[in-house]
C-alpha cells in the first residue's frame, strides 16, 4: 500500500501547539495551497485549505519557527479521522500527517531553508525550487551544525535531466 503526500503552501495562521495527556507535542495549521490551473471563468486559481498535524520533535520545529504566511513544503501521509460535533453529527475530517516539514521560501523571505522531521530528518533544506544555505541547527534538537550543504553549478546552462 502507498500512503505519500506532498504538498507546498502558506501557514493560513500560526501553528497551534498542544500536548497529549502523556505529554506527547503535537501541533496543527492550515496550509493553503493554490491549485495548479486557473479558472476558466475568472482566470484564477483556486486554493485549497489542508489541515496538517505534525507530532513530536516536528511539531515542536514548526511551532518555533513557522507562522502566519511562512512558505512550507509537508511531507506526509493523507488520514481520515472520524469524530463526533456538539449535536452528536458524525463528522470525517481529512488532514496530512506531517512526517517531515521543509521551508518553502528563501532565506530572503524568512529565517532560512531547513526541515526536520520525525523520521530521520535533517536539517538544511531550502524549498525544492531555491536551495538557500542551510543555517545553523538549533542546539537543543541536537542536529550539527550547517554550513553550505548546496552551492550553485559554475556552468550551468540550464539543460538539467530534471
Amino acid at each position: 500500500m502507498l500512503n505519500h503526500i506532498v504538498i507546498m503552501g502558506r501557514l493560513a495562521r500560526d501553528p497551534e501547539l498542544r500536548h497529549t495527556q502523556n505529554g506527547t507535542p503535537v501541533a496543527t495549521f492550515r496550509l493553503a495551497v493554490d491549485r495548479d490551473f486557473k479558472d476558466k471563468n475568472t482566470g484564477e486559481r483556486a486554493t485549497d485549505w489542508i489541515d496538517v498535524v505534525a507530532w513530536r520533535g516536528t511539531g515542536e520545529f514548526v511551532s518555533r519557527y513557522f507562522s502566519k504566511g511562512r512558505m512550507a513544503v509537508v511531507e506526509g501521509r493523507l488520514q481520515m479521522r472520524e469524530w463526533t460535533d456538539k449535536e452528536n453529527n458524525r463528522r470525517v475530517t481529512a488532514e496530512v500527517v506531517a512526517d517531515n516539514v521543509y521551508f518553502g521560501d528563501s532565506k530572503r523571505d524568512g529565517d532560512g531553508g531547513g526541515s526536520y522531521g520525525d523520521r530521520g530528518g535533517s536539517y538544511g533544506g531550502g524549498s525544492y525550487n531555491n536551495r538557500p544555505a542551510a543555517p545553523s541547527a538549533p542546539a537543543d534538537y541536537g542536529i550539527p551544525s550547517g554550513g553550505d550543504q548546496f552551492s550553485d553549478l559554475a556552468d550551468d546552462d540550464g539543460d538539467l535531466p530534471f
